[in-house]
């Protein structure tokens, strides 16, 4: 059984909860981000539901586990709650952040010091579960030294009763925790634009867009693999945030900076941080054709990979006959290095030929 600790961790409490958090709770609970990822908490969240949750934070700790107040500056800020450890000695942690501390790093401090407790009286591995669209979640995992094990799909019933994926990640006692930067930072500002075009991050609101570009002959006729579906595409944009965060990708959508139309879309992928080279990969749909678009947005995203990441390399590989996409990398300077001989599979049976090229960041 866990002791009834209070634990400092820099200007955070951590401490069982009592009844003066109950407005602090109430709040929480009733945020629309909480509500959102917490599916089982009522919405609305009443004063008269915190009853439930003493109750079961009374019971957490009778049975082995553990309930935490985060405090900050005297002020209810948020919860940890960690699940009797099983018969291995692990444990399963979960956290929620109020909406006044977000931002701040209060959720991985509390759950790095909650984990770091755990390890102290005896749980051997500590597990963390969050959604793939919870970003925020994610990067509490990633900064306190979780590691990534693996998806579950369709793991958990969202507020409006879609299934959603879990990222599942672990730490061990003795695992080495690191306070690196992400590979692959944000945007500062959320957004990147030269005046014409606009880059945001790809979100479900671009999954018709997207479907529709990606199966417009042009585009589809350069496509490698099978056709994707509508529920393909809306996932592949649920998936942007996790795999930016964790450092596997960025997928962009490109807009008309003056209507915010949606006007293509632009990725990096195949990040090897050992070799630091990613492949950048492209479409425009066919309304925003021969504006230059493409090669302005190509362009941004290279230099602010250049300017924020440790990438050294971009590289593209495009089809022999592709000519207008050999014209968008010429343009934002990309050199010609080769070619892969029959390398994309097409209809029908045939092959075509890969040109390689590749931009390198300015000695």
């Amino acid at each position: 059984m866990l002791p009834r600790d209070v634990i400092s961790s820099g200007p955070l409490i951590l401490r069982p909860p009592v009844e003066g958090d109950a407005q602090g709770i109430v709040e929480t609970c009733d945020d629309p981000v909480t509500a959102w990822f917490l599916p089982l908490l009522p919405s609305p969240y009443r004063i008269e539901d915190t009853r439930d949750y003493f109750a079961h934070a009374a019971a957490k700790w009778e049975g082995g586990g553990a309930e935490f107040a985060i405090i900050e500056n005297g002020r209810y800020s948020g919860s940890v709650g960690v699940r009797p450890p099983d018969p291995w000695n692990v444990a399963e942690i979960g956290y929620m952040v109020a909406p006044w501390a977000r931002g701040k790093g209060v959720a991985s401090r509390a759950v790095r010091a909650v984990t770091d407790w755990l390890f102290d009286h005896g749980i051997r591995r500590v597990e963390l579960q969050a959604a793939v669209e919870n970003v925020a979640s994610l990067r509490v995992a990633y900064k306190c030294g979780f590691r990534e094990e693996g998806r579950k799909r369709e793991a958990r019933s969202m507020r409006d009763g879609r299934y959603a994926d879990l990222v599942a990640f672990a730490r061990l006692r003795g695992d080495v925790v690191e306070a690196a930067e992400p590979y692959l930072p944000f945007f500062e500002d959320g957004w990147l634009s030269d005046g014409v075009v606009r880059l945001e991050p790809l979100a479900v609101e671009d999954a018709a867009d997207f479907h529709r570009m990606v199966t417009e002959p042009s585009v589809a006729a350069y496509f490698v693999g099978p056709p994707s579906t509508m529920e393909d595409d809306e996932r592949r944009c649920r998936y942007t945030g996790y795999w930016w965060t964790s450092g596997q990708r960025i997928e962009v959508a490109i807009r008309d900076a003056g209507s915010g139309a949606f006007a293509g879309h632009v990725q990096l992928t195949q990040v090897a941080p050992v070799l630091g080279q990613a492949m950048i990969g492209y479409s425009l749909v066919p309304e925003f054709r021969g504006k230059g678009f493409m090669t302005r947005a190509v362009d941004l995203l290279v230099e602010w990979a250049f300017a924020n990441t440790a990438l050294h390399r971009i590289v593209a590989g495009t089809e022999a006959g592709n000519t207008a996409s050999h014209r968008v990398l010429e343009r934002a300077g990309f050199r010609r290095e080769g070619v892969h001989r029959e390398l994309f599979p097409k209809p029908g049976g045939g092959r075509a030929d890969d040109v390689a090229w590749a931009r390198l960041r300015p000695s």
